[in-house]
């Protein structure tokens, strides 16, 4: 009882932490809520703990006094149901497909969002954007690895086989097939390794549900982002992990293989890799040298990808500015806050790297694009060194900015109460700007009445909190926090992709950014599932 009332205590002080912070973000974009209004803030405090502490201890009991049935529950069997529990992702690829099709015929081709539109154009080397962020290793080549170089060519040779048939939709559509064919697969496989670790037929019959019918997976299904492909990686690393805890036996090939997918596909997957796969030593089994070869392996193919291959082709690696938003967010807020401070020499440190004139005006408190998008890429090792000695004194001057800026930059990926950067609805003209012939069909009509769905959607009762990213880090917490209760420290492995996850969006440029969390939020019913067989045994 005493060790279910402490664990209860620290999640509810933890959820109750993290509504105060989203209440005054939401509200001032500062901590003001909390310094200026500190007798409201106690009571709201007071309140928020009191009803959390109670919510949570009741879930906690219903768990706790949860018993597993003996046996299978009983189904009214059929030839449908049987059909289903005989080849569960047979079916439920079919379904998913039957489920998806209105929308792909309402979205032909492919719903393009800037990114893989630029991509394209990369592609087909013509200069956009990112030909600018970084210094080209080769002018002849402007490839560069800002987005993984991988799906860059996968997008684009689907479009040069289109247009070998003279149609940018034919190819684009390509490849809409391969990607909406791997996401459907992926969460087919979910559905049959639900039934291999005993989950009931109602939960996966609901799960199945979720996924043909919430709008967010057929939407990316056809939005080609590398995130759709990583997403579907990352989903089966957490089953292989789990595999693993939970009987002892490691994979060793399909684990190297997700994990130079995962690398391939995003470049902060390396860094999920890093920091989960030697946390799999501490389960004692034969296996801790094929982990430990494992994770050489991946250390070595990372290194010889990016310093060996990727220069031999002469593809720029991406650009410092994408691992540096949350210095740069600090640095444009102390400015916007504190310019008749800055001296001459801060000054100039600051506009080597970022431009000084218009970076208070640049500054967005969640979103870091603007900032970081006029980052000199001519800058030294020097320059840098100079900028970050600047940061660091301004830092020791004013804190409290500086944990500001990130807790506002972030706040929306634990804070449940707000929604935004959901789904891609939005026609882009950047194919059609540079002569290719992207479209869609005539069905407007149709499509306006899924994206007004899809737009409505996270604001529906109940049903939307599976879109919503704050809520979905919460339910991560809950999962942990019981599983702690419970002393299943080891099980908790299961669920340590998803906390890198998260603490990869604290360092992203943009606050509650939907595709980032893409991978929690798809992989949530899994590891729910995955709880749920935890707390049974």
């Amino acid at each position: 009882m005493k060790r279910k009332k402490i664990t209860v205590f620290i999640l509810s002080i933890l959820l109750t932490i993290c509504t105060l912070i989203g209440v005054s973000f939401s509200k001032y974009n500062s901590l003001e809520f909390i310094y200026h209004e500190f007798l409201n803030f106690i009571l709201l405090f007071s309140i928020l703990f009191f009803l959390f502490y109670k919510v949570i201890y009741s879930i906690y009991t219903i768990l706790d006094m949860k018993e597993e049935k003996k046996g299978k529950p009983k189904i009214r069997n059929n030839r449908w149901i049987s059909l289903f529990e005989n080849r569960p992702i047979f079916v439920s690829f079919i379904i998913l497909l039957i489920g998806w099709s209105i929308y792909i015929i309402a979205f032909y081709p492919a719903i393009m969002s800037f990114d893989p539109s630029f991509q394209i154009l990369q592609y087909f080397g013509i200069d956009n954007k990112y030909s600018y962020y970084s210094v080209l290793l080769d002018k002849n080549m402007i490839i560069t690895n800002h987005h993984p170089v991988i799906h860059t060519l996968l997008l684009g040779t689907c479009v040069k086989i289109g247009l070998l048939f003279h149609s940018t939709n034919l190819g684009l559509f390509l490849y809409s097939i391969l990607q909406i064919t791997f996401l459907a697969f992926t969460l087919s496989y979910t559905i049959s390794y639900m039934k291999k670790i005993n989950i009931s037929f109602q939960y996966r019959l609901l799960c199945l549900g979720i996924y043909t019918f919430i709008p967010v997976f057929p939407f990316y299904a056809m939005t080609p982002l590398k995130d759709v492909f990583f997403c579907c990686f990352m989903i089966l690393y957490i089953i292989k992990i789990t595999e693993y805890v939970t009987s002892k036996q490691y994979e060793f090939f399909p684990m190297l293989i997700l994990s130079i997918f995962i690398m391939l596909f995003r470049n902060n997957g390396f860094h999920i890799l890093l920091l989960s796969i030697p946390f799999l030593l501490i389960i004692k089994s034969k296996n801790r040298k094929k982990i430990a070869f494992h994770f050489l392996v991946v250390i070595v193919f990372f290194f010889s990808y990016h310093h060996i291959i990727l220069p031999y082709f002469k593809v720029t690696p991406s650009s410092p500015r994408e691992v540096l938003s949350v210095p740069f967010q600090q640095t444009a807020r102390y400015v916007s806050k504190y310019e008749k401070e800055v001296t001459e020499k801060e000054r100039e440190a600051i506009d080597k790297i970022l431009g000084y004139d218009t970076l208070k005006y640049r500054y967005h408190p969640e979103k870091a694009d603007d900032v970081k998008n006029k980052f000199n890429p001519h800058s030294t090792k020097q320059d840098m060194k100079d900028y970050f000695n600047i940061w660091l004194e301004q830092f020791k001057k004013h804190p409290l900015t500086y944990l500001e800026a990130t807790l506002n930059n972030t706040y929306g990926y634990y804070y449940p109460f707000t929604s935004d950067w959901y789904i891609y609805t939005k026609y882009n003209k950047v194919l059609k700007e540079h002569h290719f012939d992207y479209h869609y069909n005539k069905l407007d009509y149709l499509r306006f009445f899924f994206i007004i769905f899809g737009v409505i959607f996270p604001f529906l009762p109940i049903v939307g909190l599976f879109v919503n990213i704050g809520f979905s880090t919460w339910i991560l917490f809950f999962m942990i926090s019981y599983l702690i209760y419970l002393k299943k420290y080891k099980n908790i492995l299961s669920y340590l992709p998803s906390i890198l996850i998260l603490l990869v969006c604290f360092v992203s440029p943009v606050n509650t950014y939907f595709r980032y969390m893409l991978p929690n939020i798809f992989a949530m019913p899994t590891m729910i599932a995955i709880f749920l067989n935890t707390i049974k045994k």
